[in-house]
Parts: C-alpha cells; structure tokens; sequence
C-alpha cells in the first residue's frame, strides 16, 4: 500500500520533527500542525497557543481544508504533548493539570476529529498516550490523568459509530522515555541504553500506515526499550 499524504500534529516537536523528516524521504506529502512552523514540511497550519480549545479547532480545520483541497490523507499522527510532575500538595497542581490536558488532550481530540473529515478509509489515526498512565501516577497526577483520558479516547476511536471513517484504525503510542536533545540535556546520568529513538517511531508509523504490522484498532502500543533494543507491547 503506498502512502502519499499525511499529517502530523506536533511537526516541530523533537518527535514530530523526526516523523516529519521521515515520511519526507519516503517521498510523501506532509502536513505538519503546531505553534512553530516546520520548514521541511509541505504545508504549515500554525496555532496559537492562547485560543481556546474551540477556537484552535476551527482555525486547524479551517486552513486544512484550504491545505488539502479536498485530498483525503493515509495518516493523522498526534505526537503532540509535554510534560509536568507534581502531586496533589504541589502549589502548581492545577495549573500543571490543566497544562497536561491542553497538551494532550486538546491535540488529540482535534486529531480525531480531522481524521472523522479527511482521513482515508482504512487509515490510520495516532495518538500520544503514556506506559505509565496504565497505572496511578501519584507524582505527576495531571500528566497521568491527561495520557488516560487518550487512552480512554483511543478506545472509543475503536469503536462502533465512533465517526472515524470505515476500517480506520486508532492507536495509542505509550512510551516510557523518548532519547530527545531535551531529555538528553535535563538527564545527563541517565542510562540512555531504555531510552526509545525517534526514528524506530517515525519508522513505525509509516510502516503502519502502509499497513504493515500494524496493531489492531484500538490498541495501546507500548514502548519498551532495553540494552538499546525496542520493542512492542500492545495491550
């Protein structure tokens, strides 16, 4: 299955920019989303961070439509996403949680509604969901609270009259510690050998989205890195 369009939200993120980058070299058009452009990119829609969730929304399918001229896309790739510690004691609790839910929840729930108007039949719709937020996290509740309403969101994606297009698949990608500059850069003695490269997810994805090896709709994929080996588990 060859794959000529896709989109990534969250294109200018250390992620995105490696998915971006990626699909580019296999010859695909790439729509990237985010408050930054990305140069590499075919198409920018740029949000701005201070309008609200309605607001952001409607700008992003407004400029789309004009991107894509009524061309359908094989991929929406949420990479979107940030993160905040902090427990229910924490003077930045509330606004850590609220952040968390603008960064992942927002993003993903716009992504699944472009993938309702613009995904091809049997695509593939991406989400940023979090190993740990299987389980409580009692020292980053906003972020752990965020990641689980994904998944939650991923699963009804999945489901019966979910409004995504006929034989579309949704996934949660989970990971656990993604090798970034910036992780890099605030955790210097960590042990870099279970941290997840970019470019196994961004080569995940476009496998994926040619069909190949993908998981069943509605899976959480886990990434779960060790010895610098990466592997899957799909829940």
């Amino acid at each position: 299955m060859s794959v000529s369009k896709v989109l990534i939200y969250g294109g200018k993120g250390a992620l995105g920019a490696a998915c971006v980058a990626y699909f580019k070299k296999q010859d695909c058009w790439v729509g990237s989303i985010d408050m930054k452009e990305n140069d590499e990119a075919d198409a920018n829609i740029v949000v701005t961070p201070d309008s609200d969730w309605q607001q952001q929304h409607n700008l992003i399918l407004e400029k789309l439509a004009g991107a894509l001229g009524g061309d359908k896309v094989d991929a929406v790739i949420c990479v979107a996403g940030g993160w905040a510690g902090g427990n229910a004691s924490s003077n930045d609790f509330i606004k850590n949680s609220e952040m968390m839910w603008k960064q992942s929840v927002w993003s993903s729930t716009i992504a699944a509604s472009i993938a309702a108007k613009h995904l091809k039949e049997g695509g593939l719709v991406t989400l940023p969901g979090a190993h740990p937020a299987k389980e409580g996290t009692p020292g980053m509740i906003g972020y752990g609270m965020a990641k689980a309403a994904v998944h939650q969101l991923t699963k009804s994606l999945a489901g019966a009259n979910s409004g995504l297009p006929a034989n579309a698949t949704a996934l949660a990608l989970l990971p656990i510690t993604l090798d970034t500059p910036m992780n890099r850069k605030w955790m210097p003695k960590a042990d870099t050998s279970t941290w997840t490269p970019l470019n196994y997810i961004a080569e995940s994805f476009y496998k994926w989205t040619k069909g190949e090896g993908r998981p069943n709709s509605g899976s959480l994929v886990s990434l779960v890195t060790k010895d610098n080996q990466t592997s899957l588990e799909i829940a």
